[in-house]
């Protein structure tokens, strides 16, 4: 019965990994300071971090479900982080004040900056269903 369990430890290691690379690249790349907003209760920081961490995983779900082996799920993890990172310098161009938007708890731009990640994860994951 637990025969696959060895492969299923490698993949879900694998996603679990990929998913903290793509938040500590995340928070690289946001000017706003995720982590320190969170903990000072900025609802607007949460929602926009949970949108992009929603929109890494739906693709990433994608491409664990569509790999035919490790390294081809890596680097379709690989392509789900750029493209959600680039999804947030899209935006930025649209929005140049964004993070000044979040840092001071506003929701409407957080919602749509959260709405726009999950889009654009959603197209990703539905793209690699090759």
């Amino acid at each position: 019965m637990l025969t696959g369990l060895f492969a299923f430890a490698q993949f879900f290691g694998l996603a679990i990994v990929l998913t903290f690379v793509f938040q500590g690249v995340y928070m690289l790349i946001t000017p706003h300071k995720e982590v320190e907003l969170i903990k000072a209760n900025n609802a607007a920081a949460a929602v926009v971090y949970v949108g992009a961490l929603a929109g890494f995983v739906i693709p990433l779900a994608s491409a664990l479900a569509n790999a035919v082996g490790l390294v081809d799920f890596a680097l379709w993890g690989l392509v789900a982080g750029v493209v959600q990172i680039g999804a947030f310098l899209v935006f930025r161009l649209f929005y140049p004040r964004v993070s000044a938007h979040i840092e001071a708890g506003e929701m409407a731009v957080a919602l749509k900056l959260a709405g726009w990640s999950v889009a654009v994860g959603l197209l990703n994951g539905a793209s690699m269903t090759y």
